[in-house]
C-alpha cells in the first residue's frame, strides 16, 4: 500500500506530540498491510503452490468436503486448493475447456463425459498416481487405450426406495401401487430430468438383469426394444405419468431436493421416494428416521436385487502440475476417502477401507456400505451418466416430456435411437462389474 506523496511528512508536522506507542501501532499496521499485498502479489504471479478444483458440492456439502478432505491436505502439503463448487459443473467445465482455462482437477458424476474429454486429449492418464487395484476396473475403468483416467472419491447406491420408519411393510406394499404415494421431483436446474432417468434405468436393471442393462448403456440395444420400452411403461404406471394433473405438475415443478417435503406434511403428501443414498441427509428424512428397501423387493416383489445401480463422484486430472498430482494422490488415499465417508455424505469403495470404517455407525449407512461391496450381486454404473453427454442430456429431457405426455413415447424413443447411432460418439467398454 502506498501513501500519497508528502502524506506522512505533513501528518508529522501537524502532530509533533504524537506518542511513540501510536507510532509503533501505525507502523505495525502498515507492515501488516504490506505483507498482505506481498502475498496477493505472489499469488498473482503464481509463485505460491495452488491447485484449482471443480466439483459439484455446494453449501453444507462443500463445507463438509473442505473440512474433512481439503483442509488436511492444505496443512500437510502447504498447497492452497482453489475450490469451485457448482450445481452445473458440466456446463462450467465445458465453458472453461472451450476458453482454454480448465481447472487442474475435476470431480464429475459422468464417466461418459470424462471418456469424451479423454478422447479429446483433455485428461491426463493416472498411471503411477493411482493404484487401479484400490478400486477395481468397474470404478477406475480402463479405456480403449489401456489407460485409466478417473477414480471414485465417493459412491452412492441408487436401487433403493426411502420410507419413514413408522411405515410398515404392508403399508409400503400398498403405497408402491398408488402413484400419489411416490415423492417425485425431476427439477435440477440445467440437468433437470435425471431423477426420471434413474427410475427407468433401475426398472430395466431389476426386470432384465445386468446383461441387458449393459448392452443398452453401451449403445448396443435399441431404445425401442421391448425391454427398454417396457421400463418406460412401468414407470408411467408407477408414478401416474400423464394422469392426475396435480401429480404431474408436482413432479415437473418440484426440485429433486424438495421431492420428499410432503413426507413431513399432516397428513402425509407422499410416503415413498426412489432416490439415491445421498438423499438420506435431507432434513425430512433425518426427521422421519428414513429407512430404505431395495427397489427390486418393493416394486417387483423379488427376494433380492438382481443388481445394484450405483453412481460415483469421479476424480480426473487435466493439468499434471506437481501440486495437482499431490492432490490426486491425496484424494485417492484411504485416509482421505475414510474421512469423507465418516461424514456419511457417501461411501468409499477403496479396497483399503472396510465397509464398517468411518461414519457414525448408523444402521442404514453400514448396510448400504455392505451392499456396495456385495460380491454376490452385480453393480452397474448409472447408465445415463455412462452414456455420451448428448445422449445423456436427451434422455433426461425425454423423461420430462414423457411425464406430461406419455403418448409421445414412440417418437421420443425413435429420436433417442437416431441420436445414439450418431457417428463419433464415445461409449464406455463396460458399466457393470459383471453381467451374469
Amino acid at each position: 500500500m502506498s501513501a500519497r506523496p508528502g502524506g506522512p511528512e505533513t501528518a508529522a508536522r501537524s502532530h509533533p506530540a504524537r506518542r511513540p506507542g501510536r507510532v509503533l501501532t501505525v507502523i505495525a499496521s502498515c507492515l501488516a498491510l504490506l505483507a498482505a499485498a506481498v502475498v496477493v502479489g505472489v499469488r498473482a504471479l503464481g509463485q505460491e503452490p495452488t491447485v484449482t478444483l471443480l466439483a459439484n458440492w455446494t453449501g453444507e456439502d462443500a463445507t463438509r468436503f473442505r473440512e474433512a478432505v481439503i483442509e488436511p491436505f492444505e496443512r500437510e502439503h502447504h498447497i492452497r486448493v482453489d475450490y469451485q463448487g457448482s450445481n452445473a459443473e458440466s456446463q462450467v467445465l465445458g465453458a472453461d475447456v472451450e476458453a482454454g482455462t480448465p481447472p487442474d482437477v475435476v470431480v464429475l458424476t459422468g464417466p461418459g463425459e470424462l471418456a469424451e474429454y479423454a478422447r479429446q486429449k483433455h485428461l491426463v492418464a493416472l498411471d503411477g498416481l493411482v493404484d487401479q487395484a484400490d478400486f477395481g476396473s468397474s470404478w477406475a475403468t480402463p479405456l480403449a487405450d489401456g489407460h485409466v483416467y478417473w477414480f471414485p472419491l465417493k459412491a452412492d447406491v441408487k436401487s433403493i426406495v426411502w420410507y419413514p420408519a413408522d411405515v410398515g411393510e404392508k403399508q409400503r406394499q400398498a403405497a408402491a401401487h398408488q402413484p400419489g404415494q411416490w415423492c417425485v421431483g425431476v427439477g435440477s436446474g440445467a440437468t433437470s430430468g435425471w431423477p426420471g432417468t434413474d427410475w427407468i434405468e433401475d426398472i430395466l436393471l431389476q426386470r432384465y438383469g445386468a446383461g441387458v442393462y449393459e448392452r443398452w448403456a453401451r449403445g448396443e440395444l435399441s431404445w425401442r426394444s421391448d425391454q427398454v420400452k417396457g421400463a418406460w411403461s412401468t414407470w408411467r404406471d408407477l408414478v401416474g405419468a400423464g394422469g392426475a394433473p396435480d401429480l404431474v405438475r408436482r413432479a415437473l415443478k418440484t426440485p429433486y431436493q424438495r421431492a420428499s417435503e410432503p413426507v413431513a406434511a399432516t397428513p402425509r403428501g407422499c410416503t415413498l421416494e426412489h432416490q439415491a443414498s445421498f438423499t438420506r441427509n435431507q432434513p425430512v428424512w433425518e426427521h422421519a428416521d428414513g429407512r430404505y428397501e431395495s427397489s427390486a423387493q418393493l416394486i417387483f416383489g423379488a427376494p433380492a436385487p438382481r443388481a445394484w445401480e450405483v453412481s460415483g463422484d469421479l476424480v480426473a486430472l487435466l493439468h499434471a502440475t506437481p501440486q495437482a498430482k499431490r492432490l490426486i494422490a491425496h484424494l485417492a488415499s484411504a485416509d482421505a476417502q475414510r474421512a469423507w465417508t465418516a461424514e456419511e455424505s457417501g461411501f468409499s469403495v477403496h479396497g483399503g477401507i472396510r465397509p464398517a470404517d468411518g461414519g457414525t455407525g448408523s444402521a442404514w449407512h453400514r448396510s448400504l456400505a455392505l451392499a456396495l461391496r456385495d460380491e454376490r450381486t452385480a453393480h452397474c454404473f448409472d447408465a445415463s451418466d455412462a452414456m455420451p453427454p448428448a445422449v445423456r442430456d436427451a434422455f433426461a429431457e425425454a423423461t420430462i416430456e414423457f411425464l406430461a405426455h406419455p403418448a409421445h413415447l414412440d417418437a421420443l424413443l425413435r429420436s433417442l435411437d437416431t441420436l445414439s447411432a450418431t457417428r463419433g460418439l464415445t461409449w464406455l467398454p463396460s458399466v457393470c462389474d459383471r453381467t451374469s
